[in-house]
């Protein structure tokens, strides 16, 4: 569980024990996960791929395109080219989850960004081959956080990116009509 404060905070505002378990509040420890420290805001955002500007790469499958809920970038050249490439932090951020899904997912990475004005943004990266940070640490914008992969070759290799608004949703099913708590990765990196 992951307890997201005020930035300005030194202690938290709840504890575990103190959080109905029922909640939707995430929470990891009675430590404050982000400091009033300019380290940890995301002041701005790159790609994930190809950084800061997604050189070499296209999105092939773009938000709420037969309803898919994030964006799929592919290496220009097709294929499982770009099988193995690296995947970066797209901001600062605190990685919330790193887990094999297996099925559709694979591997995926979850990081939360404090944003300037205070609020939290998610990002999400699936199909990974391989992940290289771990769960309860900082990354930088432009960290390598994983490499591109292909769910165990269930599809061709290419990395799902979703960015969301409401860090408390669950891993979801990655297509729907229903958008609220998801945002238009490229709109909001552009």
């Amino acid at each position: 569980m992951l307890l997201l404060t005020s930035c300005k905070q030194d202690k938290p505002a709840a504890t575990s024990q103190s959080i109905n378990k029922k909640a939707t509040t995430i929470t990891v420890s009675e430590t404050p996960v982000f400091k009033y420290d300019s380290l940890y805001i995301a002041n701005s955002f790159d790609y994930p791929v190809g950084k800061p500007s997604a050189k070499g790469y296209y999105n092939a499958q773009k938000f709420q395109e037969n309803n898919h809920l994030g964006d799929d970038w592919n290496a220009v050249t097709g294929g499982n080219s770009d099988l193995g490439d690296p995947i970066y932090s797209i901001a600062n951020g605190y990685v919330k989850s790193t887990q094999d899904h297996g099925g559709g997912w694979g591997k995926v990475v979850r990081i939360i960004h404090q944003m300037p004005n205070g609020n939290f943004m998610e990002s999400l990266y699936a199909h990974c081959e391989s992940i290289l940070v771990q769960e309860g640490k900082y990354v930088g914008k432009g960290d390598q956080i994983a490499t591109m992969g292909n769910a165990d070759a269930a599809y061709l290799a290419h990395l799902h990116l979703e960015i969301r608004d409401s860090i408390n949703r669950q891993l979801g099913a990655g297509y729907s009509t229903d958008t609220d708590g998801y945002v238009d990765p490229t709109a909001f990196i552009s």
